[in-house]
């Protein structure tokens, strides 16, 4: 039987056990920013449209009903100012799911080339792998100067991850950037697939933009897939809630697969999901929530010697400890923090080039929040 350990690297996360318990040990317990997990209250209008459709006993179906695609759809058309047929949007079980399988569900195999940015989230990677294709991480200026403007990609590139605003570094690729990277990879019959899960959360600078959007794409969705989530925007985490909508094609096949894979979105979730996307207001509070403690934990950073790099945009702030001049390797900050009892995400998680880096989350209570801008700040 074959043996996951050879064939994946180890979960990160549990390489936090021990900081997290010297954490635990500080006053005051562990102020945890290592995971965006949210902790604000899910929407009443969400939870009552979950309590009105729990008395579900039939089978879902996987293209979702009628009433979440057009949610949306709708929603796509107000925040982001993308037209996209509800026929194109596919419910996912949360988006996490989506990225690890990806690769796979498209047929993708050994020979196959899976590019994803470099930093990222690990899950690009793993998708890559589960499918015995081979990940290749590069890095936004690799991409848009090597690549693109070099022609210097590798052979038998299937598939090209973006992710913008970025996890971690909270970077955003402008229009112009997104619409050169769209235009090559359509030349060269590669998919494009646009984690866009933070898309609403711009703090500084233009809106983040779609691949999907017609200044992007040119008003055609061929070869592009965009990957949306309600996890942060609407308190979600826990329903494992997204979807996925773009190239009629694409989204066409990955239904015929997940079909065949049964994999459905639980029916009181879809109109749980449909409310959510509905409803711009609870929205709009839970970010300014997310701004607010952006600000507490950014003044109280820079006050205590870090650096904060890019982070325009989403759930983070993507941070450097400054020693004698010089950014500490993330290990060290780590522990640093945990002495404080602060416990957050270290670079290396997250490739090469982002070792002298740490992650925060905004997703703590106030409360929360306010203790590791007290302890810094001591």
């Amino acid at each position: 039987m074959p043996n996951v350990s050879t064939r994946l690297p180890q979960f990160p996360w549990d390489r936090l056990k021990p900081y997290a318990a010297k954490a635990d040990s500080q006053p005051g317990g562990r102020v945890d920013l290592s995971v965006g997990t949210p902790v604000d209250p899910t929407p009443e209008s969400v939870r009552r449209a979950l309590s009105a459709a729990a008395d579900s006993p039939g089978y879902p179906t996987t293209h979702g009903t009628a009433m979440l695609r057009e949610a949306a759809s709708g929603w796509m058309r107000r925040a982001l100012g993308v037209t996209v047929d509800p026929v194109a949007v596919l419910p996912l079980i949360g988006s996490k799911e989506l990225v690890a399988a990806l690769p796979g569900q498209l047929g993708l195999a050994e020979g196959d080339v899976v590019a994803y940015p470099a930093p990222a989230y690990p899950t690009y990677e793993i998708g890559a792998l589960l499918a015995g294709a081979t990940p290749v991480p590069v890095s936004d200026r690799e991409l848009l100067d090597g690549w693109i403007g070099r022609g210097e990609a590798p052979e038998h590139l299937r598939l090209l991850w973006l992710n913008s605003p970025g996890n971690p570094h909270g970077r955003v690729l402008s229009a112009d950037a997104l619409r050169a990277i769209v235009a090559w990879a359509r030349a060269r019959d590669v998919l494009v697939a646009s984690d866009e899960c933070y898309i609403t959360l711009g703090w500084e600078g233009p809106d983040p933009a779609s691949a999907l959007h017609p200044d992007v794409c040119g008003g055609s969705h061929e070869g592009v897939i965009s990957v949306h989530s309600l996890s942060k925007r609407s308190n979600l985490a826990g329903y494992r809630s997204a979807f996925l909508a773009g190239d009629p094609a694409v989204v066409a096949e990955l239904l015929e697969v997940r079909k065949h894979a049964g994999m459905m979105t639980p029916g009181p979730i879809q109109a749980a999901a449909a409310a959510a996307l509905d409803d711009d207001e609870h929205a709009a509070a839970q970010k300014e929530r997310y701004r607010s403690r952006r600000v507490v934990l950014r003044e109280a950073l820079e006050s205590a010697g870090f650096r904060i790099s890019h982070s325009e945009a989403g759930l983070y702030l993507w941070a450097s400890r400054i020693v004698d001049g010089e950014p500490e390797p993330c290990w060290d900050t780590l522990t640093y923090l945990a002495d404080l009892g602060i416990l957050v995400a270290p670079g290396e998680f997250y490739g090469p080039g982002a070792e002298h880096h740490v992650r925060i989350a905004l997703t703590a209570t106030d409360e929360r929040v306010a203790a590791a801008a007290a302890r810094l700040a001591a």
